[in-house]
């Protein structure tokens, strides 16, 4: 069952076999995984449980609050500074993310099987893993009645232009085209955790308790015993009981930026100390399009396609419409002119983003009182790249009949022609002159065969602590240049068999 933080009344002490920390698209896999092979599962959430019908389509802000750390407004520091948004709810950020399903891109794989020694990594291996994923969350493409227009608008540019344009996978059932991704599906038809793997784990007496914060792994002898941590309420902030849970076997899936904070406060570290090194961000650049046409881009689902022509360079486009407040906060204007630009212009905006799969690196660090500080510096060459990107989403735009681009840079926000396009090159611009977001954050844990170069080994268990799992973006050596999820989900799945078909052995 689900235990909310009004359930609890006093301190608990249980046991388990598994504690799985985090309810997102590792936590959950391995849980139902497990749970379904008979091991008594508890999975613990920071965040609170909203059914899909508790979704608050007309409050954005509240639903940001509920769903998200920080209500959706986080920051990795650094050159330059990138906004990040992360779920923090049952289901983490699947909640909230757009369901875009891509497998595993077969030239991530090789890498991470020649180079990293992650064995049996290869498509064919993976395959049973990622159908099984497809199947539970229901991947497919969406139908054509569903997508919006600045979709619609995005292919023809880059069909215009002769690009390869691919019709997103997305974890979807019936989606009628609401256009409430990131502030909760009320219809219930984006197959989440909470829609598709939560039930299931339920369904075999698993438990949830959330708004409680694990604050600490606990181990004995190299080995891992459990965890603590606390119930906290939601609203005040403020510690209300304390939770111990001994179990034979734990699992972070607190994301990449959170399992790092947590094992490092837990006193845990790995050989060459990289628990917390290699964060990867998929940096996103914004290009905003104006066309006389009304778009009226929140009809309709969005992100119905990806321009792929650029992949092996390291270039996605795609569009993403949001809300108006949103939208506000994106629109590089003065104060004095947003409302004016809002109310000419709204109805026919097109927000599109540029996703860099980079080479940069940076790291997260832990403060006093649970603080955790991300630090990302983004390198000349995955800068060069994004000025690259925003050209060529710009001359899609354009292609596609917009009539003036907004840009993420300081000192050129606006462009009203292809022949605009050079400015970018010759402005002189600085990392720090342009304005980044991402919702993919990965590699703070990663995995390998190397003990000395890798955190954890192949089947997502720390070297150095057994019985010490993780199953999240974390363990990704490398940046993959595509939507996360699935890689995510395959890779708990196979973590959660691996522990069902050796738990007795691991436990020696």
């Amino acid at each position: 069952m689900i235990h909310q933080l009004e359930d609890i009344n006093s301190d608990l002490n249980i046991s388990c076999d598994v504690c799985v920390v985090g309810t997102g698209a590792g936590g959950a896999v391995v849980g139902k995984t497990l749970a379904e092979a008979g091991l008594h599962v508890v999975m613990i959430e920071e965040g609170g449980y909203f059914p899909p019908h508790s979704y608050l389509a007309d409050d954005t802000v509240q639903s940001l609050v509920n769903l998200y750390r920080n209500a959706g407004a986080a920051v990795i520091f650094g050159k330059p500074n990138i906004m990040y948004a992360e779920g923090r709810c049952v289901g983490g950020s699947t909640t909230v993310n757009g369901g875009m399903c891509w497998r595993t891109p077969e030239k991530i794989m090789k890498i991470w099987r020649w180079e990293k020694g992650i064995t049996h990594f290869s498509p064919q291996k993976m395959d049973y893993y990622f159908s099984e994923v497809e199947k539970n969350i229901n991947a497919k493409s969406m139908i054509p009645e569903a997508v919006n227009r600045e979709s619609e608008l995005l292919k023809l540019g880059g069909e215009r232009l002769g690009y390869e344009v691919k019709a997103n996978i997305r974890a979807q059932d019936h989606c009628v085209g609401a256009n409430l991704c990131i502030t909760g599906c009320p219809t219930q038809a984006k197959q989440t955790m909470v829609t598709s793997y939560i039930p299931a784990f339920l369904k075999k007496n698993g438990d949830i308790y959330t708004h409680c914060r694990v604050h600490r792994v606990l181990t004995r002898q190299n080995r891992a015993v459990g965890v603590e941590g606390y119930f906290t309420d939601p609203v005040t902030k403020q510690k209300k009981y304390k939770l111990k849970v001994k179990s034979r076997i734990v699992i972070s899936s607190c994301g990449a930026i959170q399992t790092p904070a947590l094992l490092l406060k837990s006193g845990i570290k790995d050989n060459k100390k990289l628990l917390g090194k290699n964060l990867i961000t998929h940096p996103n650049a914004k290009v905003m399009a104006v066309f006389d046409e009304p778009v009226n881009s929140w009809r309709g689902v969005n992100q119905g396609y990806q321009i792929t022509e650029f992949f092996d360079d390291g270039i996605l486009m795609a569009v993403n419409s949001t809300s108006p407040g949103v939208m506000t906060l994106a629109l590089p204007l003065e104060t004095k002119n947003i409302l004016q630009a809002l109310k000419n212009e709204f109805h026919h905006l097109v927000m599109g983003g540029v996703l860099i799969e980079d080479s940069s690196r940076g790291q997260v660090r832990t403060g006093p009182f649970d603080t955790v500080f991300p630090l990302y510096n983004l390198n000349s060459h995955d800068f060069e790249k994004t000025l690259r990107g925003v050209g060529l989403l710009a001359e899609v735009f354009f292609t596609a009949g917009a009539k003036k681009c907004y840009l993420p840079f300081r000192g050129l926000q606006e462009m009203h022609s292809i022949d605009d396009i050079p400015k970018i090159y010759q402005a002189g611009f600085k990392p720090t002159d342009v304005e980044l977001l991402t919702v993919h954050v990965m590699g703070t844990a990663q995995m390998g065969g190397d003990p000395d170069r890798s955190v954890i080994n192949p089947f997502g268990e720390f070297h150095n602590i057994k019985g010490l799992y993780v199953a999240d973006a974390s363990v990704f050596p490398t940046s993959i240049g595509v939507n996360p999820q699935v890689t995510i989900m395959a890779l708990a799945m196979r973590t959660a068999e691996h522990i069902t078909e050796n738990f007795n052995k691991l436990l020696t």
